[in-house]
């Protein structure tokens, strides 16, 4: 599920800084760009069909070589108008987009925005854009780790809507607010005429710190069986010296038990990703995450403890160019339950992986 260009922040590639989208200023008005990585990935599980668990959602095919996202992009940026249009493919896009019918399967980032003050930056948006939720994003070479934590792949990468949103003068405050059609939706839940809404607060008081809060509020099934879900994500991403940086997040969710139910099911995803980066060419990280699902709100298992998983992973980069990255990580997942297939006939509670990617931008 989650992000290209956030209109809130987005991770600047291998540098540990943050930038907002807005911010940028395009040489011309209309600017065409391009993205594409291949990847390839052994799961020791030797899974069925060469496909990775449910619950992940990006590089997740095995043994096989593959593009996980490619797209072209065209921007329209003036001081008054913006808008993108981005088409797209990949492994990424068959699994985050299975829902969405005919040519809305390939449709990775459609919208218009209009500024609403001369004096403010003030914006308002509409279309489908990048999920204001979460410190990673689609696009693999501006994320520290090469694949993606368990809790980007299970919130949202896209979302579609309305949101107005306000940068501070001096760049240190971000604030958004969104009307949108659901969790990861182009097409709104058939049976669903409720909206979801959503908020965004960034705080950055340097180029060292920024601090994140985003939540999300809705209904995602058909209204005859409604379960509201709230659900918060805070993050924080740390330059702590020159070659070192760091990012803590914490996700909270709860979702009605049943239709009109004050009982709740609640979720919660820890995560840490430490990024040391000895020389230009060069980045090294580690990523250490817990994912505590046990009523299977998000990630359903039919097991007794639901689904409550480690994950540990290491990831070596190297740029080939500045527009080129190769990347290599071996990862693992441990759960309390049996709920790994295995060699396609027996079930594990562990997980372990290698992949490689590269990535080129133009």
């Amino acid at each position: 599920m989650k992000k290209l260009i956030l209109a809130t922040t987005a991770i600047a590639a291998f540098t540990g800084g943050f930038a907002h989208a807005e911010d940028k200023k395009p040489d011309t008005a209309l600017t065409f760009n391009g993205y594409a990585e291949t990847y390839y990935s052994y799961d020791f599980n030797r899974p069925i069909n060469n496909t990775k668990p449910p619950f992940i959602y990006s590089y997740n095919k095995n043994n096989e070589v593959s593009v996980n996202l490619a797209f072209v992009k065209g921007s329209y940026n003036t001081d008054s108008v913006r808008a993108n249009l981005a088409l797209a493919a990949g492994t990424y896009m068959n699994a985050n987009y299975a829902s969405e019918p005919g040519v809305l399967n390939n449709i990775y980032e459609s919208n218009v925005g209009l500024k609403l003050s001369n004096k403010n930056n003030l914006w308002f948006d509409a279309g489908v854009f990048s999920s204001h939720i979460g410190f990673e994003s689609a696009v693999g070479k501006d994320n520290w780790t090469l694949t993606r934590s368990i809790g980007a792949d299970n919130t949202p990468y896209y979302e579609t809507g309305a949101k107005i949103s306000y940068t501070s003068e001096n760049g240190i405050w971000f604030v958004s607010a969104l009307v949108l059609n659901g969790w990861q939706h182009i097409r709104r839940v058939e049976g669903n005429f409720s909206p979801s809404f959503g908020t965004q607060v960034t705080y950055k008081p340097s180029a060292k710190v920024t601090l994140n809060w985003s939540t999300f509020i809705g209904n995602d099934k058909p209204d005859n069986d409604k379960k509201m879900r709230y659900f918060n994500n805070f993050y924080g991403v740390f330059q702590l010296n020159s070659e070192l940086a760091a990012i803590f997040g914490f996700d909270m969710g709860a979702e009605q038990k049943s239709k009109d139910s004050s009982a709740m099911n609640t979720w919660v995803n820890p995560s840490i990703i430490l990024k040391y980066t000895p020389a230009a060419k060069t980045a090294i990280a580690i990523r250490a995450e817990y994912y505590d699902d046990k009523n299977g709100v998000i990630i359903a298992t039919g097991t007794p403890n639901g689904f409550k998983t480690w994950g540990f992973s290491t990831n070596f980069d190297y740029n080939i160019a500045n527009n080129i990255v190769w990347r290599i990580e071996a990862r693992t997942l441990s759960s309390k339950d049996n709920i790994f297939i295995k060699n396609n006939n027996n079930i594990a509670n562990n997980n372990a992986f290698v992949t490689t990617a590269l990535a080129i931008s133009f």
